[in-house]
């Protein structure tokens, strides 16, 4: 197995064009144990972090673009980006410890394809877009258009994760993120919710609810969204009828699987109990402009 670090986008390219089946990486917080578990190592490590523009986070123009191997502590330490995405910022301080979140990335959270993967329901209910290097160029996709199973992707031999891009929130517009998982830290979710919405004084007019680890994929649930937009807000909390329809929308998209973290049921009562939690913690960001 050889080890390669480009320093470009291209130079990148063209070592997987040449070695068909080479992984790229950015941590490898992933790549290696599942190697030492067992699967084929592949004929070339394409190392990404020496790439200037998959390490850079930018913000200009109304847009953030985050490169798609910058540590996860690079993010978490921006002021500014946890100001506007205060949940996003939750889901990826959640990757691993520390020490891991020194290596690891929004592209190898995302490009693993776990259905547990913290940073995904976030990226996706904040319209997070992908941009992939592809053949002699790039094509831009939605974040949820990526992972398409437990460990398997939408991206052809050769395509790799470049950067991420995504708008600055409207006015009046947070999000939250909040996970179930075993033990205190150090684990994978049992389910993980976010939700974004948008208020209006008090009335919520926009609501985007995507759940982590209950499906084969991050799944968003357009029910639970459309029970909180209209719902009035007294005294910083959503209405109680509204939010019972969210956690029962929640409960009902789940497809989870029974396993040691816990069971199909208990997955889907959860789901239901972290949504509601999630959206009253973004309604009170939203209205408070946090």
């Amino acid at each position: 197995m050889r080890y390669a670090a480009p320093t470009t986008v291209d130079e990148a390219r063209s070592l997987l064009a040449e070695h068909p089946g080479s992984r790229v990486f950015a941590g490898a917080t992933d790549l290696i144990p599942q190697i030492r578990a067992g699967r084929p190592a592949p004929p070339v490590l394409v190392d990404l972090k020496r790439i200037d523009q998959l390490m850079t986070v930018l913000h200009e123009d109304g847009q953030w673009r985050i490169g798609a191997a910058t540590p996860t502590s690079n993010l978490t330490r921006n002021r500014d980006f946890t100001a506007m995405f205060p949940g996003l910022s939750e889901a990826v301080g959640l990757i691993g410890s520390d020490q891991i979140q020194n290596r690891s990335s929004l592209g190898g959270n995302l490009a693993n394809a776990s259905p547990a993967a913290d940073s995904v329901p976030a990226m996706i209910a904040n319209a997070v877009q992908a941009v992939i290097a592809s053949g002699d160029g790039t094509r831009t996709v939605p974040v949820a258009e990526i992972a398409t199973g437990p460990g398997q992707t939408s991206l052809a031999d050769g395509e790799f994760i470049v950067e991420f891009t995504v708008a600055d929130p409207p006015s009046n517009t947070s999000d939250a993120y909040l996970r179930m998982i075993p033990r205190t830290e150090m684990d994978i979710a049992i389910v993980g919710a976010a939700v974004r919405l948008t208020v209006d004084g008090d009335i919520v007019t926009d609501a985007t609810v995507v759940l982590g680890a209950v499906a084969p994929t991050a799944v968003t649930v357009p029910e639970a969204g459309a029970a909180l937009v209209g719902a009035a807000i007294d005294a910083g909390s959503i209405d109680g009828s509204a939010m019972d329809t969210l956690a029962d929308a929640a409960s009902a998209a789940c497809d989870p699987i029974d396993d040691k973290r816990g069971t199909v049921a208990y997955r889907r009562q959860v789901a239901g109990v972290m949504a509601r939690r999630a959206a009253a913690i973004a309604v009170g960001r939203a209205q408070n402009g946090v």
